[in-house]
């Protein structure tokens, strides 16, 4: 192992979290201890499990850091991994496709939506649902009862400008805020209405079934039979919301249940959010176990995990077994939520059926999983380690940079870089290049230009006494370049000039042929193999961001090409034109009188347009597939 051991004598026996960085410094594996002296002791141990001894290959320093008790150095851990993202630390991949029932609250007048995705600042989060149908026929109830928009904010500006309300208004499904003038709908009253419909949603339902029921039977007494209708209809549509939330419990309790499937690699959670005794979401996770825990520990972790998430944690959670350091974990999430927290294993009953359910759900979840084989991280590993040993290098190459070129003639040259972690796209790193200082068509020499751009940064933010290094400094393991033995020869002479020990490949696109340097012939690796599959998507993905990018800057130049000709034509003008007309060539098509009812473009003005994109004589539009451009791949 390349660590060295630290004398136990200068390591302090109390709590806190510790960090092994590997060469470069990045963090690799982050962790806790109730005494640092006694767990880091461990690691120098024998026998190690082999996803630590793995992650002591890679280990160059260790550093610790105290905390004052073992519930802040639960959260240390957490910032640490959460901060530096290490490798050797197990990861949470949740399912954003889960969609939700939201609440813009930050907007002047909130809407109601199913959003899916990342959660926005300024909403509130019902669910997650299993399915949008679900949400859509509860949101169709509750817009009975509490009048809220559904509409997106392009629609509410556009009825604001026309000064009238949409047919969601007509029929008492929304209160009209876009034109609150003639509605008379005020933002308190509004305001009121989405708290209600919050209330309603996150389970206490009780108060507004009881208000219905009571402002019936009070309208029906003073024979205001039309209004006692009307709330009759309300307390129907309330009921019918509450029908598609599935009854689990006989009491009114709040649960969050936990299920989980492992095995040696991987593990699958899935939870059940229980408030008032009904289900009202749940949602999945998938677990990379690239640290060694066993079954209480990773329950530890990831209560940590699904309460960092969520802010509404119930009281309660029901859990297959009881977590590792359960009575810290309990104090951290006491203090975090304001009260008391338990961990119960049920044996029996309901709330039993209910923590089967969720294993079955988190089992199904599992398999579906395991049918997508590049989220395998032990094929991913077996991949790296078998190209690791076909291609001659010292160790798996855990960062790999790959390399293309696209260029359509002398124009609009680009490259891309493309970065892979662990078998996995890590597309925060990927990076796109101008080639500028080539002229004509010239791809060894583009090639050229754009690695050394990207080794001179590399080696410039690495000398001492440079700025800390961001993720672009980052050395790769292996370098791949699109091409055969011309662009590999570009990249290795490249990384001689920036002083780079680095190995590098070229990938030709016929009969899939590897190029190493110094080699004559190419190395043919069997179709079928894991290590030609990890080499063939980098190389895929390079090109699609290369070609992606060179089409965008293909399509800005081609549209800004005649109008940016034009005097008296500027950015906006040329924005309000191409508003209006969707396209340069249904521009082209219009008449002087129709472009001069753009905003800001008189008449004469529109004909210097007319006669730019047709000429001053009858000789056909100037716009058409030669000048927008033919459809060529780039």
């Amino acid at each position: 192992m390349s660590v060295e051991r630290p004398e136990p004598s200068q390591i302090p026996d109390l709590p806190g979290a510790y960090v092994f960085r590997d060469a470069d410094g990045r963090a690799i594996y982050v962790g806790k201890a109730r005494s640092l002296r006694k767990r880091l002791v461990t690691y120098w141990g024998k026998p190690l499990h082999p996803r630590t001894e793995a992650m002591m290959a890679q280990a160059a320093s260790v550093e610790w850091i105290v905390a004052s008790t073992e519930v802040d150095a639960l959260m240390l851990e957490y910032n640490l991994i959460q901060r530096n993202r290490p490798r050797f630390n197990i990861r949470y991949r949740d399912d954003k496709s889960y969609p939700y029932l939201a609440l813009t609250v930050g907007e002047r007048w909130p809407r109601a939506q199913v959003l899916r995705g990342r959660k926005r600042k300024s909403v509130r989060y019902f669910g997650p649902y299993g399915h949008a149908y679900a949400i859509r026929e509860t949101l169709d109830a509750l817009t009975r009862v509490f009048p809220v928009r559904t509409c997106s904010n392009a629609f509410f500006d556009q009825r604001a400008r026309a000064r009238r309300p949409c047919l969601s208004y007509d029929i008492g499904r929304c209160s009209g805020p876009c034109v609150p003038e003639l509605t008379g709908v005020t933002e308190e009253a509004y305001r009121a209405d989405v708290e209600a419909l919050a209330d309603f949603l996150a389970g206490n339902e009780r108060p507004v079934l009881a208000r219905l029921e009571r402002e019936m039977r009070e309208a029906a007494d003073r024979q205001e039979y039309e209004h006692a209708a009307k709330l009759r209809d309300q307390l129907a549509a309330a009921r019918r919301a509450l029908e598609s939330q599935e009854m689990v419990l006989t009491q009114p309790e709040d649960l969050d249940v936990v299920g989980l499937v492992e095995d040696d690699l991987e593990a699958a959670f899935q939870v059940f959010f229980v408030r008032k005794g009904r289900v009202m979401g749940r949602k999945g996770w998938i677990v990379d176990r690239v640290e060694e825990m066993d079954r209480p520990q990773l329950l530890a972790s990831f209560v940590r995990e699904l309460a960092m998430e969520r802010e509404d944690l119930a009281r309660r959670i029901l859990v297959p077994e009881i977590p590792a350091d359960a009575d810290v974990l309990a104090e951290w999430l006491a203090a975090r939520r304001g009260a008391r927290v338990t961990f119960a294993v049920p044996e029996r009953g309901a709330k039993r059926k209910l923590l089967e359910t969720a294993t079955q759900n988190a089992r199904d979840h599992f398999q579906r999983h395991k049918l997508r084989r590049a989220s395998d991280f032990g094929a991913r590993s077996r991949a790296l380690a078998e190209l690791g040993s076909v291609l001659g290098l010292e160790q798996a190459p855990l960062r790999i940079e790959c390399y293309d070129v696209s260029n359509l003639g002398p124009t609009d040259k680009v490259g891309s870089m493309v970065v892979f972690e662990d078998g996995l796209p890590k597309r925060s790193d990927y990076r796109r290049f101008e080639i500028k200082g080539v002229p004509g068509q010239d791809d060894f020499a583009s090639m050229e230009e754009m690695l050394r751009r990207r080794f001179e940064r590399l080696r410039a933010e690495r000398e001492p006494g440079a700025d800390r290094p961001r993720r672009f400094a980052y050395p790769p393991s292996l370098v791949v370049v699109d091409g055969g033995r011309g662009q590999l020869s570009v990249a290795t002479r490249a990384l001689e000039e920036a002083g780079l020990r680095i190995p590098a490949v070229g990938l030709a696109k016929r009969l899939e042929e590897v190029y190493l340097p110094g080699r004559p012939d190419p190395l043919t690796i069997p179709r079928g193999s894991e290590a030609l599959f990890v080499l063939q998507h980098i190389r895929d993905e390079a090109h699609r961001f290369a070609v992606t990018y060179h089409r965008e800057k293909r399509a800005r130049r081609q549209v800004a090409s005649s109008l940016d000709e034009v005097p008296g034509i500027g950015p906006a003008r040329k924005a309000a034109l191409l508003r209006r007309f969707g396209s340069l060539a249904r521009l082209a098509a219009a008449s002087v009188d129709e472009i001069a009812k753009t905003p800001g473009v008189g008449p004469e003005l529109a004909r210097t347009v007319h006669e730019r994109l047709h000429g001053p004589t009858a000789r056909g539009p100037l716009v058409g597939p030669g000048a927008l451009g033919r459809r060529e791949s780039a």
